[in-house]
């Protein structure tokens, strides 16, 4: 049986400051950059890995949350 990552989520509270980690320092590819009910969510990825992608998520990224618990 093979196991295979296709998706890692990271929680960032200031998404540019990751957004310019993971594409200018580590050399990765902003796929999408969606943003829905007043939140953003960034898949970025490795040229060389196309099916692999991490996914930068605000906080609590439930659209349900109250902003007390975000």
């Amino acid at each position: 049986m093979d196991i295979k990552l296709h998706n890692a989520f990271l929680a960032v509270d200031d998404h540019d400051s990751a957004i310019a980690f993971y594409r200018d320092a580590l050399g990765f590819e902003v796929r999408q950059d969606v943003s829905a009910y007043g939140m953003r969510w960034v898949t970025l990825g490795s040229p060389s890995q196309p099916d692999v992608s991490i996914v930068l998520e605000p906080p609590a990224a439930d659209p349900g949350i109250s902003s007390t618990d975000r």
